[in-house]
């Protein structure tokens, strides 16, 4: 099974072994500022309701607002045009640091960047740079390959699935890493992958999870937003059948189904960007956090926490571990 472990660098560079930021600055109310000339937007691609990844996100701005005593805005967005628009409009009113969330901001970001040099673009999930615009990439496959590792121990019929909003390169490597997680348990474990081809429609979501456990998986991990709310309405129809979440704690949603959520800490990182931005020590780059961090990790859901077998457990465990001592040795090296 560990051997597994050093394969999942090449489903992302989100693997890269140096975080780069000091996480620990975000503790407590230190040197919180209630200076209100800071100010700060959020671009998300679905509604903040989705208890996900665009939910986090505003989070981690109401952070950044009630910290940093920031002046904050944010526009959900609904059409490519829009990222550029709402970019350029943020620029030109001074905003000091606008996120634009998701993959899918990265080219506006590097289009409008230019003509607004003192405003800093972040994107995450994010790969670009450029002299005030970055990236933030999260290393979603560690945890979603611990997550695969439960669900290719855990299925009862031998079948797993995946369901994702639409598909985007971060989600397809969480994919490749969770299949792979979940084949280092059982070899023989069948998985099936389904896009739902948006991340707002509940009701395609719920049909997505529908028509896979027609085909018999038993657990599935969505990466879908709004969407994937359908998936945890479906599970809790059928019987049997348990859900992993992802990007926030969805643990609460259904805790009769869920297994565990991977969780990206948005709050957290976007707070850690905002103090660099307004203490004039951001340096445009790409900032890998992940599982060393302890920005990404797979949350267990305390409900059915005792469903899931200590031995399993153990070697989860010992898998994350194995993951940490990779980073810390590449540190070292440093």
């Amino acid at each position: 099974m560990i051997h597994h472990l050093f394969d999942l660098r090449s489903f992302s560079t989100a693997m890269r072994l140096c975080a780069t930021l000091a996480i620990t600055a975000c503790s407590g109310d230190q040197g919180k500022d209630t200076s209100s000339d800071f100010k700060v937007a959020l671009l998300t691609p679905g509604p903040i309701s989705d208890q996900s990844w665009n939910g986090g996100a505003y989070e981690g701005l109401m952070w950044i607002r009630d910290s940093l005593g920031a002046k904050v805005s944010h526009i959900q967005t609904r059409t490519p045009a829009e990222f550029d628009e709402n970019f350029r409009q943020y620029g030109a009113q001074g905003y000091d640091l606008v996120f634009g969330h998701g993959f899918e901001f990265q080219d506006a970001a590097l289009r409008v960047g230019p003509q607004f040099p003192r405003t800093i673009y972040i994107t995450t999930s994010g790969t670009s740079t450029a002299k005030n615009v970055a990236g933030i990439e999260f290393a979603f496959e560690e945890a979603s390959y611990l997550a695969g590792m439960i669900a290719g121990a855990m299925t009862k019929t031998g079948t797993i699935g995946m369901i994702g909003g639409t598909e985007l390169p971060p989600v397809r490597r969480s994919f490749a890493a969770f299949a792979l997680g979940a084949h280092s348990m059982n070899r023989q474990a069948k998985t099936l992958t389904s896009y739902i081809g948006n991340w707002d429609d509940v009701s395609a979501g719920k049909e997505q999870a529908l028509a896979q456990i027609s085909r018999s998986a038993d657990i599935i991990f969505q990466n879908a937003d709004a969407a994937g709310l359908g998936v945890f309405q479906a599970a809790k129809e059928a019987k049997d059948v348990r859900v992993i979440g992802s990007n926030s704690d969805q643990n609460n949603i259904a805790p009769e189904v869920t297994l565990g959520s991977v969780v990206i800490d948005l709050p957290r990182a976007f707070l850690t960007v905002a103090r660099e931005v307004k203490g004039g020590k951001f340096a445009p780059r790409v900032i890998s956090l992940g599982l060393h961090d302890d920005i990404v990790k797979l949350v267990i859901n305390p409900k059915l926490e005792s469903t899931i077998p200590r031995e399993i457990r153990r070697q989860v465990d010992s898998a994350r571990n194995a993951l940490d001592g990779r980073h810390e040795s590449a540190s070292a090296r440093r």
